[in-house]
């Protein structure tokens, strides 16, 4: 598997997560298992056979969660140089639609820690690849799955 870039923050949320899952909901599920087979036959126990789902699902998130850490390229915005000037991986970005007037504010991430509703957008966007290199003042045209977008960048926001 090839490197995955992420953010300091994406990597810290992970970790965050990771840590969650091992230290209370393991431990959790572990006990709900141990009281569901107090109560005697297994095979008619719902209670039991849920814990067990519940077990397997935060077991594959343990180690889809080790995996993504163990091939990530953790990515620290804070060490872009201040003279920068193109929009890079980690970047704020602000973005003007040309044909609504309207402004839009995202920071292009790894793809394991997009989330389009909390402004943060996937590298691997057709408006990511598109804005990547380019300068305050230039402007880009997307074909997104609405058709096409024509944007200027207004803004770029390293932090």
């Amino acid at each position: 598997m090839d490197t995955e870039p992420i953010t300091s923050n994406g990597a810290k949320k992970l970790q965050d997560e990771l840590s969650d899952l091992i230290n209370n909901k393991r431990q959790k599920v572990i006990q709900a298992i141990a009281e569901a087979r107090e109560h005697g036959d297994l095979k008619e126990n719902a209670e039991y056979h849920a814990a067990k789902e519940e077990q397997g699902h935060i077991e594959g998130r343990i180690q889809e969660i080790q995996l993504l850490l163990a091939n990530a390229e953790i990515i620290d915005i804070s060490d872009i140089p201040s003279n920068q000037k193109t929009v890079v991986f980690g970047a704020t970005v602000e973005v003007e639609d040309i044909d609504s007037n309207s402004k839009t504010k995202f920071q292009i991430v790894g793809n394991d820690e997009a989330d389009i509703e909390s402004g943060l957008l996937s590298y691997k966007s057709p408006v990511a690849k598109s804005l990547i290199g380019k300068e305050r003042g230039d402007f880009v045209t997307v074909t997104t799955p609405r058709g096409e977008k024509n944007y200027e960048v207004k803004r770029i926001i390293y932090k």
